[in-house]
């Protein structure tokens, strides 16, 4: 296990490490707009199997991903409705979770019995850099024990986890703040899950 703390002469460099450890399946952690998450290529059913063992998280309990633009999304989810194209425009990048129909090569541990998958473009962030340079669909669960705080810096990734995840990304303190709204557009109209950075209105 290792941790790069961020700077602006290492950054880049730091974000190839993540992609090339989760090209090989491992684990990292990374800042997002809020807190820190736990990441894996979302299509590696043993790196996702690890993240759920992890977090003591229950099989069947879904995990959300995030993706750099629509082609990547589209490796993730079978369909994009019309009705949810709009939004898309209006709030990705952002902290808005779409849920779509998934794919059949998206593993069950990430759909959990729904066959549906949480997705988002997140805002300017390492979460984006990291899913802009991957070009796949990332876990991005919170980094934390479940029923347990999310970390929202390097050293609280490292009280849960201590060396079991391969790299954790140090970019300082995150912002913390509400998580991002989900909303489902696999039902017609949409539906709100849960409200959070973004609100109904």
């Amino acid at each position: 296990m290792s941790v790069i703390t961020l700077t602006k002469i290492n950054y880049e460099d730091a974000i190839k490490e993540a992609v090339k450890i989760l090209k090989a399946g491992g684990i990292i952690a990374y800042p997002t707009e809020s807190f820190y998450a736990l990441g894996a290529m979302a299509l590696h059913e043993k790196a996702v199997k690890k993240i759920f063992d992890l977090k003591n998280r229950p099989y069947g309990k879904p995990l959300p991903l995030i993706v750099d633009d629509i082609e990547t999304l589209l490796t993730a989810a079978k369909e994009i409705p019309d009705h949810a194209k709009d939004v898309m425009e209006k709030f990705w990048p952002g902290p808005l979770t779409m849920i779509f129909k998934a794919r059949k090569e998206v593993p069950l541990l990430i759909t959990g019995e729904s066959r549906k998958v949480a997705v988002r473009v997140p805002g300017e962030s390492v979460a984006l850099q990291i899913a802009k340079a991957v070009t796949v669909p990332v876990t991005a669960t919170s980094a934390n024990l479940s029923s347990m705080p999310p970390a929202i810096n390097a050293e609280a990734v490292l009280s849960y986890f201590g060396d079991n995840v391969d790299l954790i990304l140090d970019g300082g303190n995150a912002p913390g703040g509400k998580p991002s709204t989900i909303l489902d557009v696999t039902v017609t109209p949409p539906k709100i899950l849960r409200e959070g950075s973004i609100n109904l209105d």
